[in-house]
């Protein structure tokens, strides 16, 4: 049965258990049930999968340089990936609309591997390495996940693509490791589908 598909929300900063009851709405997890304000404490605007498009390739903005170990020790870098198209998944075990995507995410990633597409997940916020690893076992994942327990690495994208205080949210990078979408909120391989379709039909 489909999931129902999430609208885009503007959510104000500092609103307390109102927010929370959005966020939940627009399947966003944060970590301390409350909004994350920009850094100067005004609105965040959160971008669902259902609004997400492919920005013109003029306009992507290079994504930055991700490395370190995996859930297993490791060594995994987004680099490594050059080339391929790649969705770049940021999740946490505690998260209630990852475990809600996380099996969409893991057909998808085996279906499109033949067609030049690389899954790689950005684990955070999980001090815990063994309730990542059971996260990713109760859902069959085979693609790697960088363990990023204090949000180091989600830091280093400008918050126009990635709130790190808000999860899960979903990249497509280009082959040339340019963003080419970014989604907020739980993704079904209904709506990433054709994103990725229209990156794939891209020149290199």
């Amino acid at each position: 049965m489909r999931r129902p598909v999430r609208a885009s929300v503007i959510v104000p900063a500092g609103t307390g258990l109102a927010v929370a009851a959005v966020l939940a709405v627009a399947g966003i997890c944060t970590d301390d049930g409350s909004a994350a304000g920009s850094a100067a404490g005004g609105p965040v605007a959160v971008r669902a999968a259902a609004g997400a498009t492919v920005m013109d390739p003029g306009s992507r903005q290079d994504a930055p340089a991700l490395a370190g170990a995996d859930l297993d020790g490791e060594r995994v870098a987004l680099g490594d990936f050059r080339g391929q198209v790649v969705v770049l998944n940021a999740w946490g075990s505690w998260c209630g609309p990852c475990r809600a995507e996380a099996d969409d995410l893991e057909r998808l990633s085996r279906q499109t591997r033949a067609d030049g597409v690389r899954f790689l997940g950005i684990n955070t916020r999980d001090r815990d390495r063994a309730a990542a690893r059971s996260f990713v076992r109760a859902h069959d994942m085979t693609f790697p996940s960088l363990h990023d327990p204090d949000g180091e690495l989600l830091l280093r994208f400008p918050p126009s693509l990635v709130n790190p205080q808000a999860i899960p949210s979903t990249l497509v990078i280009d082959r040339r490791g340019r963003v080419a979408a970014a989604i907020g909120g739980a993704v079904t391989d209904e709506q990433l589908r054709p994103l990725l379709a229209r990156v794939l039909q891209e020149e290199s």
